[in-house]
């Protein structure tokens, strides 16, 4: 099969997209490929197209857990076989997976780059019969310069080692300078320097910068005045997911909350009910990424600045994936030049604090000098943190650095699956399903699908479960949740539990060393990130989208004529001619009644000056659209 039939057969469309086929050709001439691609611009496509036409195996490496679960998913709903290892999983799941790659003609093994380390994987690698390409994901995290390195990733390049040199990697990101750019082909011994790289520019997408003393009455009016289309509202803190939710129900308007400490099923189904329209804004932390592919989304505010351009630009192009007119609204005043400022000493805090808290964790897991070389334990911050008295934040960010500085492997998110074991028997089992309908239904769903239950405890996937019953999954959890405490099963609800492994014995905190890579270079950089984001916010002279686009290295770029600045820019120049358009426009639109579009168009016959004005005018709040209808504010 050529591409483009593996492309109409399992993905159902006629031709690729942008840089997509350029990509594929290259990797499939066995050349180490780097593909610069902004979010929605189709990366999968780019690796698994190859991979269905070339003998062997893609391990793919990727740090999101959900993407990888996502992916395997619709790869098995169309008959491919695929597999995914990641923190959290127990050995002998672990084995079995990498087992049907040896011996099953698996294509995928979706892998977390924490495992590349592993014995295991390190043993059976050795026996896979033919890897034909390695996968790198969010490649910009091989980079000491890049918005979100991760230390695991340096050990892509001793996979690279282990196997054929001819086998090719293809690197994907979304979001990487120049430096990075060059950094990842060095990092991953690239044979020759080879990129294919789309503009990052989105026409559709106006960016504003609102400056404002009271955000939270600022998102309101934005959310009311722009009332068509789906809507997430960005924010730091957990707790204000929760206020900012609560605040826009309050004034009539639809919505959720979503975080990182929310359990899996309430995400989902969070996540569904906007996906499906139930709620119009979903307020989140940036835990609220990956997979967002809705089409409908006209706005995305950002309450609080993130740490960099990177984060910012990765998150505010999830608006207008449909080609459509959105916006993306970034609330700033002076106060968080300092907020921002201070994430600086809290996201680096003082090596000595660093050395203090190696010490507390060694206490706190009761580990003896040169002791726990390659152990692994459950940890608890929030009793680590009660016990020795540090803030979760900054210690957090401790543990982070001394991961990075090679002393221990700190996983904040380790994902235990759920497990399920029967207590009753078989015929005391019988008559309880007859008598309660939900019940039924859920105890016949897990003696379908899961061998064992009676004998031992089984891993369960509560989703999967509500799939088969048609129950949504928070159901499902509160019936298993019920049926234990009736003693009925034993139920472990799957959890996310903080993992420290010593990947060295014990040592006195005095010799911890902390090279200028990982902290002094990384932290300089840091500073210089959000430095970098700041400048923009605070910028008024600059079209936004140009100050966004140079920054990743596109010179020759145009002023977009649709941000804040620019539209500003344009009502302090504007012709003599532009100013009577508008004043027409106003005057046909005084009565405050609705409109076509199309009579506005009537008012002059050069359409492109008058979309431009309106454009300008929906930009400054003066006029409001509602589908093909327009009225004066």
């Amino acid at each position: 099969m050529t591409f483009r039939e593996l492309l109409k057969e399992y993905w159902g469309y006629d031709s690729f997209r942008g840089i997509q086929e350029e990509i594929i050709e290259s990797i499939a001439q066995g050349k180490d490929t780097l593909g610069l691609m902004p979010t929605g611009g189709g990366k999968s496509v780019c690796f698994q197209v190859p991979t269905l036409a070339m003998e062997g195996l893609n391990i793919v490496v990727t740090p999101l857990i959900s993407l990888m679960k996502d992916q395997v998913s619709r790869l098995r709903m169309h008959g491919i076989k695929a597999e995914a290892v990641y923190s959290g999983m127990m050995a002998d799941d672990i084995s079995r997976a990498y087992d049907n790659c040896i011996y099953g003609r698996y294509k995928f093994l979706y892998i977390s780059p924490e495992r590349l380390c592993s014995e295991m994987f390190r043993q059976k690698l050795a026996h896979i019969p033919k890897i034909c390409m390695i996968t790198v994901d969010e490649a910009h995290c091989v980079s000491q310069w890049g918005y979100d390195f991760r230390p695991s990733y340096l050990k892509i390049v001793e996979v690279r080692h282990l196997i054929p040199y001819h086998v090719p990697v293809l690197a994907l990101t979304a979001t990487a300078t120049p430096k990075v750019v060059d950094d990842i082909q060095d990092k991953l011994e690239f044979k020759e320097h080879n990129v294919f790289s789309m503009s990052f520019e989105r026409k559709n997408l106006a960016y504003i910068v609102r400056r404002t003393a009271d955000k939270t009455a600022e998102m309101l009016s934005i959310l009311q005045k722009m009332s068509q289309g789906s809507a997430i509202v960005y924010t730091r803190s957990r707790r204000l997911t929760s206020e900012l939710a609560q605040y826009l129900i309050a004034n009539g308007i639809t919505a959720d909350n979503y975080h990182a400490g929310l359990t899996d099923a309430e995400k989902d189904l969070r996540h569904i009910n906007w996906a499906k329209g139930r709620n119009r804004v979903m307020v989140a932390t940036n835990a609220f990424g990956m997979g967002i592919d809705k089409a409908d989304v006209r706005l995305v505010i950002h309450y609080n600045i993130p740490d960099s351009i990177e984060s910012y630009f990765q998150e505010a192009g999830r608006a207008g994936r449909d080609g459509k007119k959105a916006y993306a609204v970034l609330l700033y005043n002076p106060l968080d030049n300092v907020q921002l400022h201070k994430r600086i000493s809290e996201t680096y805090p003082d090596p000595e604090y660093i050395r203090q808290t190696y010490e507390d964790v060694c206490h706190f897991l009761q580990v003896g000098m040169g002791e726990a070389r390659g152990r692994t334990f459950d940890f608890s911050m929030e009793k680590f943190c009660k016990y020795f008295r540090h803030f979760a934040n900054t210690a957090n960010n401790a543990l982070r650095l001394l991961n990075n500085a090679g002393y221990i492997d700190y996983v904040e998110d380790n994902d235990f699956k759920s497990r399920v074991h029967i207590i009753l028997r078989k015929d005391e089992l019988y008559l309880l399903n007859s008598k309660e309908e939900l019940v039924d239904k859920v105890i016949q769903a897990l003696l379908r699908n899961y061998t064992g239950l009676f004998a031992d405890f089984e891993y369960i996937d509560e989703m999967y479960l509500s799939h088969m019953t048609g129950i949504d999954a928070e159901t499902i959890y509160d019936v298993l949740k019920d049926l234990n405490q009736r003693r009925v099963i034993d139920y472990i609800p799957r959890r996310k539990t903080p993992t420290v492994m010593f990947r060295v014995g014990r040592v006195d905190k005095e010799d911890i060393g902390l090279s200028p890579a990982v902290y002094d270079d990384s932290k300089a950089d840091f500073a210089r990130r959000i430095d970098e984001i700041l400048r923009y916010a605070s910028s008024e002279d600059l079209c936004r989208s140009q100050q966004l686009l140079q920054y990743f290295g596109e010179e020759k770029v145009k002023e977009c004529g649709q941000c804040d600045v620019c539209v500003s820019r344009k009502k302090g120049k504007g012709s003599k001619a532009a100013k009577l358009l508008t004043e027409e426009i106003r005057l046909l639109l005084g009565d405050g009644e609705w409109h076509q579009m199309k009579d506005l168009l009537a008012i002059s016959g050069n359409t492109e000056e008058i979309q431009a004005l309106v454009q300008e005018m929906i930009a400054g709040e003066e006029l409001i659209v509602k589908g093909t209808k327009i009225k004066r504010k």
